[in-house]
């Protein structure tokens, strides 16, 4: 009689504290969270700020959530290859990716819109994104495909040569460029180029092995990739320039949903909190190559309102008519980013 009624009660108590733990809050538990990107790895202080922005968005978010919400930061594309990183996402098989968004342009079309040439010529422009009607419909389309934009990060880039300064669309003619994103190309295509597609961090091998003369691509990519050891000439973003992208941390839908409202509060808060760190970090870039640059013997220039506008002048019949005939989506992307011009 005693052991039934002990083992009853023992039944009870155990009962009793599962119940205990199930109605626990999910900011009580805790969720690891993994970042992956393809730029060099360093600290929150030191390195690619990119990389440090992932970091210090991972340290607030923890701090935030006390500890219910923790990260894993995968630099130099350890964790998976660059161009799958998107679909990942959308998938649900990675949490969360900082990431140029034209990368997925094959996959979902609607995202060659984050660097489409001469549609943003400046960071202010860019910032108006995120809260203007272009900015709420790329949301939606992304939401759609499974991927939430965290934090809105734009970049100006400029053009790495083994030769002669590239400035005015005839100076890229017969020359083999990468111009990192479709509709770039076209316009690439359209100077009189032969265009070369890779992503960022296998810039450095082409350009080193003579597989192309000249590379597009941000500021800090031109710094943290080390391109001014295979170059002779640069023509920086300070300033103007044609070539701005959207290069997002963004979060997979699907990692998203299954966090509390408090925890999908915190990641959001602080995405947006990390832009302004993303703005002065990018502009610091775009002074700073120019004199990474000068310093290994290369010839430095910079672009004008009229060259941008030569450049402007065929991405519009070129690679805003491509992509505004693309779907309904893009169409309406395009107009709406217009209204910000």
């Amino acid at each position: 009689m005693f052991s039934i009624k002990r083992r009853f009660v023992l039944s009870a108590g155990a009962a009793i504290a599962a119940a205990s733990l199930m109605s626990l809050p999910a900011m009580a538990q805790t969720t690891t969270i993994k970042i992956s990107h393809q730029f060099p790895g360093g600290t929150m202080e030191q390195g690619d700020f990119r990389d440090r922005l992932t970091r210090m968005f991972a340290a607030e978010v923890e701090k935030r959530t006390k500890g219910s919400l923790k990260f894993e930061i995968y630099p130099g594309s350890s964790l998976m290859k660059t161009n799958a990183q998107f679909s990942a996402m959308r998938k649900g098989a990675l949490d969360m990716s900082l990431v140029p968004l034209s990368y997925a342009g094959g996959e979902v079309p609607e995202t060659n819109i984050g660097l489409m040439p001469g549609l943003v010529t400046s960071y202010e422009q860019g910032a108006k994104w995120k809260d203007a009607e272009v900015g709420k419909e790329l949301s939606r389309i992304l939401n759609e495909k499974g991927v939430v934009i965290v934090s809105w990060i734009w970049q100006a880039g400029g053009m790495a040569s083994r030769g002669k300064p590239i400035v005015e669309p005839t100076d890229a003619k017969g020359l083999k460029v990468r111009g990192g994103s479709r509709e770039m190309d076209m316009i690439l295509k359209e100077a009189g180029s032969a265009v070369v597609t890779l992503p960022s961090n296998e810039i450095y091998a082409g350009m080193q092995t003579g597989a192309m003369d000249a590379a597009l691509t941000s500021s800090t990519s031109l710094i943290s990739f080390r391109l001014e050891e295979v170059s002779k000439a640069l023509t920086t973003g300070r300033g103007k320039s044609y070539w701005f992208m959207l290069e997002p941390l963004m979060m997979s839908k699907a990692a998203f949903d299954r966090l509390s409202k408090d925890q999908q509060a915190a990641v959001m808060a602080v995405g947006a909190e990390m832009e302004a760190f993303a703005l002065k970090a990018a502009k610091a870039d775009d002074v700073q190559v120019a004199n990474v640059y000068q310093k290994a013997g290369a010839q430095v220039v910079d672009l004008n309102d009229a060259t941008v506008k030569r450049w402007q002048d065929i991405a519009r019949t070129t690679a805003w008519k491509d992509f505004a005939g693309k779907n309904e989506n893009c169409s309406k992307l395009l107009k709406l980013a217009e209204k910000t011009l």
